[in-house]
């Protein structure tokens, strides 16, 4: 078998080789996960039982925090913070949540009918699901598909990035030290270009939910289509923040920083267009860079690192192309737009927080994902050019309002053409709550009793309850 190194990206080093699967790896991932939905105990367990080995991964997660915080930080790059307060946690909650309400989200639905006759609507497993997830939050994403699909009594196949594979591998772990049956959960490590169309288009993989680019979504969603699977599209986004003039300005600076500078802007939610009425743009945009000429860039581990490295230099030489590209346009650069020049940087794939003024909606930079730390502030003089820049996207995935006004913000979120509207906060994301973009940002939900409703298949049984015969056996009587 093929092994890949692992590079942590604030220092380019190596921290692992891990193994590589091929195509004959994947064929066995399929045939195991087939094989324990069809044949195995997964499926017939009982609730309770199914509830109990979820809560035993969470726990997990929980006793292994700091190991996996430290890892996922080494991975991606990301500051410790992130990894130990937001990341981890959450994925531990996420197993927790779903464990406690599987049962009242399969709960069957009686529909009393006026014909003499009962319905009754099953909500099934799908079967056997492939999970494809990020590089960004590894195992965040992992842990919120995974959660949904095994409590819905599905069997699974984790695809995690070639890039990123630590802490799903060990997720594996820890999933065989809770007590799951062989076979429910599989974790592959590979390139997609490789195995994605050998995966995707397999008729025994009954569902596919993808996180990632639209360009590799539109590419799955092509092999799905040979077999005509079910979906779970969370792609792109080129989110926008509507900062309004009668915000709380300090409130509004500190969280759209955050929006666009968390995870060094790797996020498909990264609010990286923000639209400022121009009564408070030149206040705004002052704060704003200021603040963000402060942020710290370093090594993840350090605790004073506030913003860690992009996660490649294959991406840090896209991301500098867009601003080479917002440079040209005209857009006129406030604060960064360059590598550091910083001796104990120089390892890494860091770059400078960026921020861009006099960006119009034509420009490239306005329109496309960069998925890095760079946002474009642009100018609005009334409500309707704010409502009408936030929309004029491809993609709709998430939008932030700032206002003291709430019922002003709630009648404008209202006309937001995105999946997430957040009101005077930013990234809040909910186990009780869906989440899921429009247009060019895909489609299906991920949490939630919706998102977990995806992952199950709904079955509709009538009963004939007359005591006479059903219309159907004497439509033909002779």
């Amino acid at each position: 078998m093929r092994k890949k190194n692992v590079i942590n990206p604030a220092t380019g080093q190596t921290i692992a080789e891990v193994p590589r699967v091929d195509k004959e790896n994947i064929e066995r991932a399929v045939t195991a996960a087939q094989k324990a939905f069809d044949e195995g105990a997964w499926p017939k367990i009982s609730l309770a039982e199914r509830r109990n080995l979820l809560l035993n991964v969470s726990q997990g997660i929980l006793d292994k925090a700091q190991e996996l915080a430290r890892l996922e930080t080494e991975n991606t790059g990301k500051p410790l913070k992130e990894s130990t307060f937001m990341d981890i946690p959450s994925s531990a909650k996420t197993f927790e949540y779903f464990a406690n309400n599987l049962e009242p989200y399969l709960k069957s639905k009686k529909i009393e009918l006026d014909s003499g006759a009962e319905s009754q609507l099953l909500y099934e497993p799908r079967g056997v699901v492939a999970l494809i997830v990020p590089w960004n939050y590894p195992l965040l994403i992992a842990s919120w598909k995974m959660a949904q699909a095994l409590a819905a009594g599905n069997t699974v196949i984790l695809k995690p990035s070639s890039l990123t594979p630590l802490t799903a591998l060990r997720l594996a772990e820890i999933i065989n030290d809770a007590g799951l049956p062989q076979g429910v959960v599989n974790v592959i490590n590979a390139s997609g270009a490789e195995i994605g169309p050998v995966l995707c288009s397999d008729p025994r993989v009954d569902m596919i939910s993808f996180t990632g680019s639209t360009s590799t979504g539109r590419e799955i969603m092509r092999f799905a289509s040979e077999s005509t699977k079910k979906l779970i599209m969370e792609l792109g986004g080129k989110s926008a923040s509507i900062v309004l003039a009668d915000c709380d300005l300090e409130t509004a600076v500190m969280g759209a920083l955050t929006s666009i500078f968390l995870n060094q802007g790797q996020m498909c939610t990264a609010m990286s267009r923000i639209l400022v009425d121009k009564k408070i743009a030149k206040q705004f945009s002052e704060q704003f860079v200021e603040k963000a000429k402060k942020i710290k860039l370093g090594d993840g581990l350090d605790p004073e690192t506030q913003m860690g490295p992009l996660i490649s230099h294959e991406h840090r030489q896209k991301v500098i192309s867009y601003v080479e590209k917002g440079r040209k346009e005209g857009a006129k650069i406030l604060c960064g737009g360059r590598i550091p020049d910083e001796p104990e940087l120089k390892k890494g794939f860091f770059f400078e927080p960026t921020a861009f003024g006099q960006v119009r909606p034509e420009m490239t930079i306005f329109q496309e994902e960069i998925f890095g730390p760079v946002v474009c502030i642009t100018e609005f003089s009334q409500e309707e050019e704010a409502l009408r820049l936030a929309n004029d996207s491809s993609f709709g995935l998430a939008c932030s309002i700032w206002s003291k006004d709430l019922e002003r913000a709630k009648n404008l979120s209202k006309k937001i053409d995105a999946g997430t509207v957040w009101i005077n906060t930013y990234g809040m994301f909910y186990n009780e709550a869906p989440y899921g973009g429009f247009k060019e940002s895909g489609f299906g939900k991920e949490l939630g009793k919706e998102g977990f409703l995806e992952y199950t298949r709904l079955k509709h049984i009538n009963y004939h309850l007359s005591g006479e015969k059903p219309l159907v056996s004497q439509w033909y009587a002779l």
